[in-house]
């Protein structure tokens, strides 16, 4: 196994979501890899967690990282928060990233739960997706 691409995959992944121009048509440049502190804004794009599977075989290192985007709305209905789900994925599902170690195989998407927030006043949006990273 290899963990050695995580960086540059979490680094691409960020990347391509700010360069798109739909999904910051939704969101600004409210892409964040961790949110600021202070107010958020209205509506935000932020990585998550990750977790991460051996995949190397007969032909080199590899892993599986299942990647967790979230869209985090506070208008009153989902609307604007599916949209921008639906711009991240459209970027990321099946996407060809250009990693600075490694090299990406595959992305798929996996699932996505939309749900209120605890104080019903926020949308969210988790979406995973499955990458498959080698690193040789």
């Amino acid at each position: 196994m290899s963990y050695g691409a995580a960086a540059a995959l979490q680094a691409a992944v960020y990347q391509a979501l700010s360069d798109d121009a739909a999904l910051t048509a939704l969101v600004g440049n409210a892409i964040f890899d961790t949110a600021p502190p202070g107010p958020l804004p209205p509506i935000y794009v932020a990585l998550g967690s990750e977790d991460v599977r051996d995949r190397s075989d007969m032909t080199g290192h590899g892993a599986a990282h299942d990647l967790l985007v979230s869209v985090v709305a506070d208008a009153g209905g989902f609307q604007t928060a599916k949209q921008a789900a639906a711009a991240v994925s459209d970027v990321l599902v099946d996407a060809d990233l250009s990693l600075s170690r490694g090299a990406l195989v595959s992305m798929q998407f996996l699932r996505a739960t939309a749900r209120q927030t605890s104080q019903g006043r926020a949308r969210r949006i988790d979406l995973r997706f499955r990458a498959r990273v080698s690193d040789d």
